[in-house]
Formats: C-alpha cells, structure tokens, sequence
C-alpha cells in the first residue's frame, strides 16, 4: 500500500511539474484569429492576455476620413469584429490547453470543479 502511495506522489509531483512548465510556456505562447474578411486580427498569450489588434486600413471605408464622418455603424461593426476575434484567438489558446492538459493528465477526469493547475 505504501509503495503504491509512494508511486502515486511521484507521478502527482511529474505531473505539477509538467503542469508548471505548460503554464510558462502557454504565457509566452500567441494564437491569432481573424475575422472580417480579414479586416481585423487578434492575438493573444495561451495565458489570455491580448498582445495585438490588427485593422486593415483597405476594410476601412477611406472616405471615412476624420470621425466626424465617420458611421456609427461602421464604428459597431468594427468594435464588433475586434470583440469576436478576441474571443476566438482565446477559444484557440484554451483549445491548445486542454489538448496539453490531457496529454499530462493521461486523459485521467478531475473531479467535478476542479481545474489543474490547481
């Protein structure tokens, strides 16, 4: 019993030290999504911090030169964008996680609300 215990706290101890280095890579990790038609990009860490916004200026309508002109709708649609591209480079950087999670967890099922790392 003890050398089963024994066996188990190592493989816990590899394991949060895998975890430990997932975490550091995954900060220095970026995913990037783009929507629009390409008319904007966003990029953030694995860790979910947002590192860039792209717009292209060719999507922007070039009349709308100074915001005096410019249509609300267009500003919408633009914050739009921005807010969907975030969401979809993290849906990609928490993807890649759980894919790296199960890797290190050996597909083993947490109890219910528990979340690694801890």
């Amino acid at each position: 019993m003890m050398r089963n215990m024994a066996g188990m706290m190592k493989k816990v101890q590899e394991m949060q030290s895998r975890m430990e280095e997932l975490q550091a890579e995954m900060a220095t990790t970026e995913f990037s999504a783009t929507v629009g038609g390409g008319a904007v990009s966003v990029t953030v860490t694995g860790k979910g911090e947002m590192r860039a916004v792209k717009i292209d200026p060719a999507k922007i309508d070039p009349a709308a030169v100074d915001a005096a002109t410019v249509d609300t709708d267009d500003i919408g649609m633009l914050e739009d964008m921005i807010c969907l591209a975030a969401n979809n480079a993290r849906a990609e950087a928490d993807a890649a996680m759980a894919a790296r999670m199960k890797d290190i967890t050996g597909g083993l099922p947490l109890p219910p609300g528990m979340s690694l790392p801890f």
